[in-house]
């Protein structure tokens, strides 16, 4: 059974890549929809869902709830993309020489990255991005530092079951450099479960960008939702959309990540789907 066969299988999973379309579609089109800044004073403030040409209300100053969270979710999918990427890059690379290289090399690498580990992640990216001017990049940056830990773990344990069996053998028999081993032997066989975690990844930095927007340490050139949620929660006795609607689409998406990464475990490791549904039954 194909790949994508078995994704579609998971009622779930589908259900999260609908969800993580439809948010996709408003962010790519956001300013045809809403062509005017979210930023923007658009009418009276506390307009309530549906009056006045308001959709999803107006907050305490005139803007267009709508518009905020359209453009907003172009902002926590930037956020999570490149924080991700960017988190995946250098897990990878020092999971996959610590895995492969072993002795004093992969113990200096866990070390290092255990320090990384006992701190707590969402402290560090308060600090982080309280030191540097809160933007966008910083965000990005700080978000990549705290997410990298897992990735190198979790790369370093697939290199070392790797490592040792016979492809790896033949190729360094026929004289490969060492680079090439873990580029093009290893590294494609333990793609499977870095795939996984990086869906969730994206999730938890969205998440990550949401708390740290209702600090008051976003970006204040960009809406986000989190920056939303925190304007609102003053007045949620008499503007609950304000809080509400933003609050809903940060679960919504991040409820879709995760769902798309259950289907991509089950999909990437059917034997491990089997033998779940055969404990459940």
């Amino acid at each position: 059974m194909s790949f994508w066969r078995r994704f579609a299988r998971n009622i779930g999973a589908m259900a999260g890549l609908v969800i993580l379309a439809l948010v996709g579609l408003l962010a790519l089109f956001a300013p045809v929809l809403y062509p005017f800044s979210p930023w923007e004073m658009r009418g009276i403030p506390f307009m309530p869902p549906g009056e006045a040409g308001f959709l999803l209300g107006s907050d305490s100053l005139g803007r267009d709830v709508a518009a905020g969270i359209a453009h907003g979710a172009f902002v926590s999918f930037l956020v999570g993309g490149v924080s991700t990427v960017a988190a995946l890059a250098l897990g990878i690379t020092l999971g996959a020489v610590a895995g492969y290289a072993g002795g004093w090399v992969d113990d200096a690498i866990m070390r290092f990255t255990e320090f990384f580990q006992t701190i707590p992640s969402f402290v560090l990216a308060v600090v982080l991005v309280a030191i540097f001017t809160p933007s966008i990049t910083s965000i990005v940056a700080a978000i990549a530092v705290v997410s990298w830990p897992p990735v190198t773990r979790l790369v370093r344990a697939e290199f070392l079951s790797l490592r040792s069996r016979e492809f790896v053998q033949a190729a360094e028999v026929l004289g490969r450099g060492r680079i090439a081993i873990m580029v093009t032997e290893i590294l494609p066989n333990a793609l499977s479960p870095i795939i996984v975690l990086a869906s969730l990844m994206v999730a938890t930095a969205i998440l990550l960008e949401s708390a740290l927007s209702f600090l008051g340490l976003g970006d204040p050139n960009l809406m986000s939702w989190g920056f939303m949620i925190g304007s609102g929660r003053s007045v949620i006795r008499i503007a609950w959309w304000m809080s509400v609607f933003p609050g809903v689409a940060i679960f919504l998406t991040v409820l879709a990540l995760n769902l798309v990464g259950e289907g991509l475990n089950d999909a990437l490791n059917p034997r491990l789907a089997r033998r779940r549904g055969v404990l459940a039954t």
